[in-house]
């Protein structure tokens, strides 16, 4: 049985890498409409934080600025880590929480 070299193994390594990172924008360009979505139904203003967040993954703004998924994927993580688990009742506010975040670490981030 043949080992795989070094850069076999590189390869492999990024390209689970790249399909995590087109799940994590797939996932939040849903969870952004949807975000969006029950603004409208409440018929209530968006604040101009969690509209940034919203706007960044359905405009596909990540795909000009390289880098930037990452670390709001890593924002994702250490909200997933450190936030409540998720009930009915607080969908709203956390999903709220999580794109201001997004925004809030776009804007530090310099993107």
């Amino acid at each position: 049985m043949r080992r795989r070299t070094i850069q076999d193994r590189y390869n492999d390594n990024v390209r689970k890498q790249r399909r995590t990172l087109e799940e994590f924008a797939a996932h939040e360009i849903e969870w952004a409409d949807h975000l969006m979505t029950l603004y409208k139904s409440r018929k209530q203003e968006m604040p101009d934080d969690e509209y940034r967040g919203c706007a960044y993954f359905q405009n596909k703004e990540f795909l000009r600025k390289p880098g930037s998924l990452t670390l709001l994927y890593a924002v994702y993580q250490q909200c997933w880590q450190e936030l409540p688990e998720v009930t009915k009742e607080q969908v709203f506010d956390l999903l709220r929480f999580r794109y201001r975040m997004y925004a809030i670490t776009l804007d530090k981030g310099g993107y």
